[in-house]
């Protein structure tokens, strides 16, 4: 692999548990989420501000208006101008108000007119609208608008300027927003258009603003967002992290700084310092290069995730006027073509899953305390590596991969090489570069043109493009077909990725022997949580992995197939989880996957235990089914040990049925005639007894329980947390084939989702009932922010006992929000008439076809004095919001300098005789109809007159 120093350029350079509830996480072992994996925790010139209040959301389209006459089409060609929903005066006053992330089509219940490969919910398209306040002191600032993940299709406006518009679901959007902000009492309108109908995937997307948003404020002389490249490299015996910084310098005038980038280690010692200096002209971008060396670091591992952090300053004349910190984790990696995969020299092989980003309840708008919790379950069942498919994920999903050692194959979402989808893949590259846990980079999953010349010449073209921004990994790209035709992809990229294609390893690892290779995506089997027969009229699939795609295999051949395989370098299982959509091999009702190793709540299957124990070196002994079979006394029961044993015996009421040689890929099974009582399993290495498992018959239900993810939250208005309800007999056991209807209740929090796992629901997964399904459900509750003390659930269900539990809600600083305002009415586009002689009449209005007598101005700064005394006549045409037209309201002019008289429709309303600035008000007329506000000021000679502040009009 090449050292990315050579590659680097400047522009101006001077230098587990019984029936699959999830263990409870210790209050230590929880990762605390941060509101930007990329600024400092303590204080920093930098502000980054979450957008995430004050929304406005309308589900459906606004249609613009249709344009007509001259004066509409001339200004429509105008920044500043935008029409309907996206007019910065459009009344929103009777939206939904939202705070995000949001994702609307999570709301939905399942239809089954609706497209079954996004769930069966309805998506479509939804309108966002904030009002955004910035003070003075802003002024002068770089600010730029972050909006983390929108889904899908994105036309964003800012003050009536269409800003950007986004063609994916899955990258985020980085808007320099200060040419068009306005200080002050001044109000700036945000609006985002969102077409969730737009599909990228054959998967559930979602719909609408599901990530996070942010306002971030910065020293125009600043770091460019994701423009600290640090990733550690090791050259013989030596480790060096090269540094690469990008600036940009939106002031008036060259300027020159210096950049001090440091290393501190886990204990905020400072353990490397580099300094560097940069000159850089006006209104230009570029990068400056350096590095660090560091002696015998801490190594980064999937056992022991050490991680540093990169501190970098930008300093002039001694003041810090920027700071990013970024992670960095020292390790080497490799893909040997014979031996597979290696981490800090040894051989280590990936044990991964492909997962979707979406959970039961939310949808794809998954808050970090949940993400932890799905991660943690990967954790849980030996995986060590995930593969992003088929996209990036939020980035706080890489921090946690980062802290908890988890491997990551991150994945691009358009296979094209057009300019705007290199914009995106070059995105993901500088986002996710610094992240220890990233050690591959996907360009595509199964395309079309993977066996074609025009395939390997578009995928040469994408890893150019990597390889500029990052040497330190290589590239891949997921491969279904065309791996033996005389040009494809595989040709191009440095590990090849093979999709299914497991009768194809030996001949391809012997037609090239020199091409590392690892299994990208496999398996496809199907099960169903607690189900142990095949009902295919009901949709209903056993979980003895007996059952897989056309193209797959099950969860053991396909693990066999590349344990046995040194080249191999490891799996990608699809899924880790179900996920909403795809509902393969079945369609309505069925509206989420069966491919999960673990259901769409991230309760286990017979895979979990399956996978662990192919995985886990630690003893696993586990029997499925339970052993509830009330009505079918004397059947045969086929019973199936999950473990790593040498040795497995069963026994039934005490009585063995027989021991049995272990089989690590097959595992072991027995048909047992079916008696209530205790079965329990004996598992033996070198003759010794080292695990047990039992599972008993349970009673009838007669009360619920609820257990956390975790047992502390913290009251920030953030945090999440799935809760597991099951039911217990009157012994306090498991009760794995319970239905009941299960209401929840909450103090001190909200519910944010409801989920249970079965892929033939078609309730909605929101509000507060779900029925347990084969003894288990999920409950999401999100704390409120500013809130301390205990958080109460309850869950009820008819015949069972309550079940109460208290979580301690410790008290938390909340993230910094960007100052917003609820919707009110700014009047904008107001125009001057030009001078005339005689006295001025309030009524006069611009010819359609003159767009250069009247002037056009925004209200709020002052005219220059005139050289004499005179009248001057400002008018502006408001159509008032509902509210108003309805019952009436109040024009408010919050700032007039000078003598002024004020007009509605031309009627006078009210006078200001004062010359300093002073506000002046007066009662607005109801009905429907737009109506002429005009303004007339009397101007004295050699003093300025006009606006010092908006116009507003409220009910």
């Amino acid at each position: 692999m090449l050292d990315r120093r050579d590659l680097l350029k400047s522009v101006s350079l001077l230098g587990a548990v019984s029936y699959g509830v999830p263990a409870r996480a210790n209050a230590t072992d929880r990762v605390a989420p941060s509101p930007d994996p990329e600024v400092a925790s303590g204080p920093s010139p930098r502000e980054v501000l979450s957008l995430n209040k004050g929304w406005r959301f309308f589900e459906g389209d606004i249609p613009f208006p249709k344009i007509l006459g001259h004066g509409w089409s001339y200004a429509n060609a105008k920044a500043g101008s935008a029409w309907g929903a996206a007019a910065a005066s459009y009344d929103d006053t009777e939206w939904d108000s939202v705070t995000l992330p949001h994702d609307f089509a999570s709301f939905q219940v399942p239809n089954e007119l609706e497209n079954l490969a996004q769930g069966y919910r309805k998506r479509g398209i939804g309108w966002y609208r904030n009002l955004l306040k910035f003070e003075e002191s802003d002024r002068g600032k770089h600010i730029e608008l972050q909006l983390d993940g929108i889904s899908t299709h994105a036309t964003i406006w800012l003050n009536g300027t269409l800003i950007n518009r986004n063609w994916s679901g899955y990258n985020s959007i980085c808007v320099d927003i200060t040419p068009y902000l306005s200080y002050g009492s001044a109000l700036n309108s945000l609006v985002v258009r969102v077409d969730a109908d737009a599909m990228q995937g054959w998967w559930y997307e979602g719909a609408g603003i599901y990530r996070n948003t942010w306002i971030v404020k910065r020293h125009p002389l600043h770091i460019e967002t994701d423009g600290v490249f640090a990733h550690p490299v090791k050259t013989g015996d030596q480790w060096q992290i090269p540094i690469e910084v990008t600036l940009n310098n939106t002031t008036d005038r060259p300027q020159s700084a210096e950049i001090v980038s440091s290393l501190v280690d886990a204990a905020g010692r400072v353990v490397s310092t580099c300094r560097l200096t940069a000159q850089l002209p006006p209104m230009q971008t570029g990068v400056v290069t350096g590095r660090m060396s560091v002696q015998y670091p801490t190594l980064w591992d999937i056992d022991s995730p050490y991680l540093y952090q990169v501190r970098t300053q930008l300093i002039q004349q001694g003041h810090v006027l920027d700071e990013v910190v970024t992670p960095a984790g020292f390790r080497t990696q490799s893909f040997d073509p014979d031996k597979g995969f290696f981490l800090n020299g040894r051989p280590v092989k990936l044990k991964g899953v492909c997962i979707h980003q979406d959970h039961a309840g939310v949808g794809v708008a998954v808050p970090v305390g949940l993400l932890e919790y799905r991660l943690h379950r990967l954790k849980d069942l030996g995986c060590n590596a995930i593969r992003c498919s088929h996209n990036a994920q939020d980035k706080a999903f890489y921090a946690l991969c980062d802290r908890m050692g988890l491997l990551v194959m991150d994945e691009n979402r358009v296979f094209n090489p057009s300019p705007i989808h290199m914009a995106e893949l070059e995105w993901l590259v500088r986002r996710d570069r610094n992240h220890p846990s990233v050690i591959l980079w996907s360009v595509f999953n199964e395309e079309p043109m993977q066996g074609t010349e025009q395939g390997y010449q578009m995928v040469r073209r994408m890893v150019a493009k990597v390889k500029a921004l990052d040497t330190t990994r290589p590239v891949t790209a997921a491969m279904n077909d065309g791996l033996f035709t005389p040009v494809n992809v595989s040709q191009a990229v440095d590990v090849v990725g093979f999709n299914y294609q497991y009768q194809n390893y030996d001949a391809f690892h012997k037609a090239h022997p020199t091409l590392p290779i690892t299994s990208s995506e496999d398996c496809s089997a199907f099960m169903t949580r607690g189900e142990y027969k095949t009902i295919k009229d009901k949709h209903i699939i056993a979980s003895y992995d007996d059952d897989a795609a056309d193209w797959g295999t099950t969860q053991r051949v396909g693990w066999k197939a590349i344990a046995e395989r040194p080249f191999v370098a490891g799996t990608f299982v699809w899924t880790g989880f179900d996920y909403h959509g795809e509902p393969t091999p079945h369609q309505w009702p069925s509206n989420s996957s069966f491919f999960g190793i673990m259901d769409l709540c991230g309760f286990a299957k017979t895979a979990f235990w399956m996978r662990q124990a192919m995985w886990c070196s630690e003893p696993v002994l586990h029997l499925a089914p339970h052993w509830n079979w009330a009505g079918q006394e004397g059947q045969d029961i086929l019973l199936m040990a999950l473990h790593n044993m040498d040795e497995v015996e069963l026994f039934l009421n005490g009585r063995s049925l027989g021991r049995q040689t272990g089989d690590r890929y097959e595992m072991n099974r027995w048909s047992v005639a079916y008696a209530p009582g205790k079965l329990s399993a004996v598992g033996y290495r070198g003759g010794k007894v080292v695990k047990r498992f039992e599972v008993e018959t349970t009673g009838a239900p007669v009360q619920l329980k609820l257990t956390p993810f975790r047992p502390l939250m913290k009251g920030d208005g953030i945090d999440a947390q799935p809760f597991t309800v099951e039911a217990l007999d009157a012994k306090g056991r498991h009760v794995p084939t319970a239905q009941h209807s299960v209401r929840f209740t909450v103090e001190g929090g909200d519910i944010i989702g409801l989920g249970n796992g079965n892929p033939n629901d078609i309730n909605r997964e929101k509000g507060d009932t779900r029925a347990l399904f084969n003894g288990l459900a999920q409950v999401i509750v999100q704390t409120r922010e500013g809130q301390s003390g205990p958080l109460v659930l309850k869950a009820m269900a008819e015949g069972l006992k309550t079940a109460t539990l208290r979580i301690d809600v410790q008290a938390a600083q909340p993230w910094p929000y960007q100052a917003v305002s609820k919707s009110v009415q700014i009047t904008e586009n107001w125009r001057r008439a030009p001078e005339q002689a005689g006295p001025l009449e309030p009524h006069l209005r611009p010819k359609d076809n003159d767009m250069n007598s009247w002037g056009w101005f925004r209200a709020g700064v002052p005219f220059p004095a005139p050289d004499r005394d005179t009248e001057v006549l400002c008018a502006v045409e408001v159509e008032p919001y509902a509210k108003v037209r309805k019952s009436g309201g109040v024009i408010e002019c919050l700032g007039l300098l000078g003598p002024a008289t004020l007009y509605i429709d031309g009627q006078k309303v009210a006078e200001k005789a004062s010359d300093d600035s002073a506000p002046l008000s007066a009662p607005f007329p109801k009905g429907a109809g737009k109506h002429w506000v005009s303004l007339i000021f009397r101007a004295r000679g050699g003093q300025p007159f006009g606006f010092t502040d908006v116009v507003r009009i409220r009910a």
